[in-house]
């Protein structure tokens, strides 16, 4: 499990700890007024040069760093516990139809609801999340061969496009729900105060502690449903605890910064190869933690690409991850059996 004397893997995680640091100072300085480090350093420490300065660190850049962080860590983990759960490596939030479950009840609650609080929507989005989870796996066990990887991402991708339609019919029909749809619809941190990261966060550490508590009995799973049961794993307390971690990791992500897909896709993958090079394994107790590590790392690097590439306007962090997830995913179908459809 942890290689040579356990040093490759304290390695890993210092080097993919340093990357995160560094993403995330360069998240505070890059930008349509662009920062030096130094000075980012200094406005971190009280010393700000400049009122100015202080004020685009710690009120316009910060709570979009911290819910780049955040969010994230909740879709990496997400999508690393689904694909342990479905031993699918094609499962993700966005390409199971879970991140657009929870988008469609979101402009739902606030189109037709009229409700405007967190609080007051962020549970449809739980309620969304969760129905179009169960709506594909039951859509993938459809046919002679029952469910398989391939098959599930099917469904996914279509429950998906039809979720979006109806998301975009609803908006369509309330200017207040419209200009919400617009601003999520691509997956973004912008424009967002320390209040969101805050109200987000409970929802976020709940599932995540659900999230980890499940990696051992993941790694049973791994085996087999009788292996697994063999072991002593309660299998059915075991999905539901994995199912009720995802809902509230994608329901919550979705709420603050929208539908941002292949991040749960990717991350794993890349995890996994990671692990494997620092002599870990397939061990999910490594492997979630990384997930969650890498997963903000690549949502803040697409989020600090999406402001340099089209200055002096900003492309979203959600189309920037998709010209990347995008290309990945179809590599990862072509590897699969598509006879088995």
């Amino acid at each position: 499990m942890t290689g040579r004397g356990g040093l490759r893997p304290a390695l890993l995680v210092a080097l993919l700890g340093a990357v995160l640091l560094a993403l995330c100072l360069l998240s505070l300085a890059v930008g349509a007024a662009g920062i030096p480090p130094d000075q980012v350093v200094r406005a971190l420490f009280g010393h700000a040069p400049s009122p100015l300065v202080e004020n685009v660190v710690w009120s316009a850049r910060m709570p979009r760093t911290a819910l780049g962080l955040a969010a994230g860590a909740a879709l990496g983990l997400s999508g690393a516990l689904m694909q342990a759960l479905t031993r699918n490596p094609l499962a993700d939030p966005g390409i199971l139809g879970v991140s657009a479950g929870a988008s469609f009840a979101l402009v739902l609650a606030i189109g037709v609801f009229g409700l405007g609080s967190f609080y007051g929507y962020v549970w449809f989005a739980f309620a969304g999340a969760l129905a179009a989870s169960v709506l594909v796996y039951l859509l993938g066990r459809l046919g002679r061969s029952g469910l398989t990887p391939v098959k599930l991402a099917l469904g996914g991708i279509a429950v998906t496009s039809l979720l979006t339609s109806l998301t975009s019919a609803v908006a369509l029909t309330d200017p207040e729900a419209l200009d919400r749809f617009r601003f999520f619809s691509a997956g973004t941190m912008a424009d967002q105060d320390a209040g969101a990261v805050l109200r987000v966060l409970p929802f976020l550490c709940v599932g995540a502690v659900l999230a980890l508590a499940c990696a051992p009995a993941l790694n049973s799973l791994a085996l087999g449903d009788d292996v697994a049961a063999s072991h002593g794993r309660r299998l059915g307390l075991v999905r539901l605890q994995g199912v009720a971690a995802v809902t509230l990791l994608t329901g919550a992500a979705v709420a603050v910064i929208g539908p941002v897909v292949f991040i749960g896709l990717v991350v794993p993958h890349i995890a996994r190869v990671l692990a494997q090079s620092a002599g870990i394994g397939p061990d999910q107790r490594w492997l979630l933690p990384l997930s969650a590590v890498l997963a903000p790392s690549l949502l803040l690097a697409a989020d600090i690409v999406g402001r340099v590439v089209a200055r002096p306007t900003e492309v979203q962090a959600g189309v920037v991850v998709a010209f990347i997830g995008g290309p990945f995913f179809i590599a990862m179908v072509r590897r699969r059996n598509l006879a088995e459809v």
